[in-house]
């Protein structure tokens, strides 16, 4: 059993995997890590542990602390687990980007957009052979919106909701910032669009409010990151 830690920018997510299987998931905001090793407690002994990291070295420090078994630290590679990584330099490709496109091509056989919705949105291009192309990187749903407010004299940071036509503020900044994100995905789409069973497979906190404005082929996945933790997890045991 695989232990799995995917440290983001605002929550740590965390899932025991048994032999490609999840026996348990769950999540900490980062504010909260020192809870980690009680979470841990509670649940069955792993026999290792994989984690990757993008929230810096203090988060990674608590996290080493919190565990009582080996852990590996997940870095991008030229290739690994049938994903050829097309980066000019694949090690300067972040380890939650690889292990989100490992968890792809397990799930998917063929071309796909891989989308994580977090505190930044991320949009990637694998195609059939498993190869990834290349992606972009912008600022997420609600980034977006505390950028408008942090810099705007009269922009306010406020609860809003998507509309359509929106006929206040509030609901005018939400659906700009959900739009500006579901266009960029669906003009990344293009790329993959022409090859056989292509879909986008999307995933992270944003994902439940753009999957509704996406028209493209689509399948919603929880926590790709750790599915891709797991593969990797799995193949350094064999």
């Amino acid at each position: 059993m695989i232990l799995c830690l995917d440290c983001g920018n605002t929550r740590l997510k965390w899932g025991l995997n048994e032999q490609g299987h999840w026996r348990e998931q769950g999540a900490l905001p980062l504010a909260e890590i020192g809870r980690l090793r009680q979470v841990l407690a509670a649940l069955p002994r792993p026999r290792q542990a994989i984690a990757c990291n993008v929230a810096g070295s203090a988060m990674g420090e608590a996290i080493t602390a919190a565990l009582s078994v080996p852990l590996l630290w997940a870095t991008s590679l030229a290739e690994q687990c049938g994903v050829k990584n097309g980066y000019q330099d694949p090690a300067q490709l972040g380890a939650d980007r690889w292990a989100g496109l490992i968890g792809a091509h397990r799930l998917h056989e063929g071309a796909c957009l891989v989308v994580n919705a977090g505190t930044a949105t991320t949009i990637d291009v694998l195609d059939a052979g498993g190869v990834f192309q290349g992606g972009v990187i912008l600022p997420g749903v609600y980034l977006m919106r505390r950028a408008l407010a942090g810099n705007t004299a009269q922009l306010l940071l406020t609860a809003g909701e998507y509309k359509a036509l929106p006929r206040n503020t509030a609901d005018a900044i939400a659906s700009g910032c959900l739009l500006a994100s579901a266009a960029a995905i669906e003009r990344m789409f293009v790329r993959v669009s022409g090859q056989s069973g292509a879909v986008c497979l999307l995933s992270g906190g944003a994902a439940d409010s753009l999957s509704p404005l996406l028209d493209i082929p689509l399948l919603r996945i929880d926590n790709l990151v750790l599915e891709g933790l797991a593969c990797i997890g799995l193949a350094a045991g064999e």
